[in-house]
């Protein structure tokens, strides 16, 4: 069905399903899907893998270690919903999707932004306790503290997307288009395909926005400065490199999830604008690649969650061997 197929009859009341365009343009669309598929099963891996690893080792029961298997959670989450969006419009040809999957889809996507945002906030926190007052933070940060910081966390994200839901009222929205000129479902997508005039209803969006990226972001890297300038006056040169690779692991994670945004918003700022293209692009590389990098770094870069991974390989591997022998 053409694009204008679509408009014929259309009277601008709300709709019972979208169509998905913004893939319409490319010419290897089973390529991009594929390679989208084999990243959303690596990010499964990768997360499911850490969350196993956490979850069945007693000794990894401690603050920095929640802490990592609820951003695998989050980002279980943040990814999925555009992910079998995309794999379903690019893999199985499917370009519609319902009005409330598209709501739904939308709200898991972003509350998994904004929880992943806050879960990084709390890493830091976390690691800046840990060095800065390592003989306190045992009693600073217990693993109560940290589920109900966690859990607050996740209700402030909660709460955010409701006033956002309210604020735009969808279901009062008329789609005189129900087109979504982008590749899933989300707040601005779902905005610009009404007949209304958006600017209104990007007010508390940006409102969130800002909080974040001027807000969170800075809290982080100023709780990074701190790191970095305890971990330089420490007179045990062992001590100060396990501190630094903590750090490095932290500071690549923080940057996959903070570099896209911040490319978006300084571009705009600049006076460059994007084609439609170009921003669908710069959105799935924010979507897909911190969910990707955060296990892989987690798992390879720590020590414990890297040697429990070898332990559990190695049992799997000697089973293996035994039943080959006995057969």
């Amino acid at each position: 069905m053409s694009f204008s197929e679509l408009l014929v009859n259309f009277t601008g009341k709300n709709v019972e399903e979208f169509t998905i365009t913004g893939f319409d343009h490319l010419s290897h669309q089973k390529l991009l899907g594929f390679l989208i598929f084999i990243t959303y099963f690596l990010v499964l891996l990768g997360s499911g893998i850490n969350i196993c690893i956490i979850a069945t080792d007693r000794r990894l029961h401690t603050p920095m270690y929640l802490l990592i298997c609820n951003l695998a959670v989050v980002d279980i989450m943040f990814t999925t919903s555009p992910s079998t969006t995309m794999i379903s419009v690019l893999l199985a040809e499917v370009k519609t999707i319902s009005y409330y999957s598209c709501i739904s889809r939308m709200y898991i996507y972003h509350l998994g932004d904004i929880t992943g945002c806050l879960a990084l906030s709390l890493m830091a926190l976390d690691r800046t306790i840990a060095i800065s007052t390592p003989l306190r933070y045992h009693s600073i940060l217990t693993n109560a503290r940290i589920f109900v910081l966690i859990i607050a966390s996740w209700f402030i994200g909660i709460m955010c997307l409701g006033f956002e839901l309210a604020w735009a009222d969808f279901d009062s929205l008329p789609y005189c288009q129900p087109i979504i000129r982008y590749v899933f479902c989300d707040y601005p997508a779902l905005i610009r395909a009404a007949c209304v005039n958006p600017e209104p209803y990007f007010l508390f969006p940006a409102i969130l926005s800002l909080w974040l990226l001027a807000g969170q972001f800075p809290l982080i890297l100023l709780s990074y400065v701190k790191i970095i300038y305890t971990l330089l006056r420490l007179p045990n040169s062992e001590s100060r490199a396990q501190g630094f690779n903590t750090c490095i692991c932290h500071i690549i994670v923080v940057s996959c999830f903070f570099a896209p945004k911040l490319v978006s918003v300084l571009l705009t700022r600049i006076g460059v604008r994007l084609n439609l293209t170009e921003r669908n692009a710069l959105l799935i590389i924010a979507t897909l690649l911190p969910s990707l990098i955060n296990p892989t770094v987690y798992c390879l870069k720590t020590k414990e969650m890297r040697k429990r991974l070898v332990q559990i390989l190695s049992r799997k591997k000697i089973s293996v061997s035994r039943k080959c022998q006995k057969g």
